[in-house]
């Protein structure tokens, strides 16, 4: 029987990747995105032809918990369980704090981890009951450090890791695990915000020589889903050495 993923922010970048590697591995899929449904329409036929597999597509705000709701209780009306949950989607906010609006605070805050919250509280459930399951979310390597002009970007990755650490203890015994992936600079559109020197001047900081590829990332989400069940509460650095 195909295993059933639920990946956020599927529709470009990390999400699209970790889109395309669970299908390749026989996953049926639930995937959303805020609000690019005709790229997250394009990939689903596509994966789903390709692989053979079965894909819904959800377009709303994973910020808002209603969306949430709706989006887990159609994907187990359809599959009937969901066994792994990437958290993936999330924004980003570079700026002096003191120039930040409490509208862009409420808004990172409720995309980045408020929905992280949601998922878990309506995917958890269900992985109870079935006595399994795999919660994965892509934070960040600044939720280990912080990084200076991204303070709020930087507190939800670490409310993140925390919220990853509480909840692994708390699903432990049922055998579900919480694990977290904080990611250095991956080359996504995330980063296109930097011109080509400042690029440049990053991957020069990075000791692999290079920015990371959405590929590493999803590939290292595939491995904590299959084969590490005894992971559990814990942070992985996907950095090319660089923090």
């Amino acid at each position: 029987m195909n295993k059933i993923a639920l990946i956020t922010g599927a529709s470009r970048g990390i999400g699209a990747a970790l889109a395309r590697v669970f299908a390749q591995n026989g996953y049926h899929l639930a995937l959303c995105c805020h609000k690019s449904d005709a790229q997250l329409d394009a990939l689903a036929n596509e994966l789903s032809k390709q692989y053979h597999i079965e894909i819904c597509t959800f377009t709303g705000d994973v910020g808002d918990y209603a969306f949430v709701e709706q989006m887990v209780n159609k994907t187990l009306e359809k599959f009937s369980k969901i066994d792994v949950l990437v958290n993936n989607a999330g924004i980003s906010y570079i700026g002096l704090l003191t120039d930040m609006q409490i509208e862009d605070w409420n808004h990172i805050v409720a995309t980045n981890l408020t929905s992280v919250f949601s998922t878990c509280r309506c995917c958890v459930p269900s992985m109870v009951s079935q006595k399994s399951g795999k919660i994965i979310s892509i934070s960040s390597v600044w939720g280990n450090v912080g990084a200076s002009c991204e303070v709020a970007y930087s507190a939800c990755k670490g409310g993140i890791n925390s919220f990853t650490r509480a909840l692994g203890k708390e699903l432990a015994p049922s055998n579900i695990q919480v694990n977290a992936i904080a990611c250095g600079v991956i080359d996504t559109d995330m980063n296109r915000c930097f011109s080509d020197e400042e690029r440049a001047a990053l991957v020069e900081e990075i000791p692999a020589g290079r920015m990371g590829a959405p590929e590493e990332v999803a590939q290292l989400a595939l491995h904590i889903a299959e084969d590490c069940n005894y992971l559990n509460g814990q942070i992985i650095t996907l950095d090319g050495g660089w923090i």
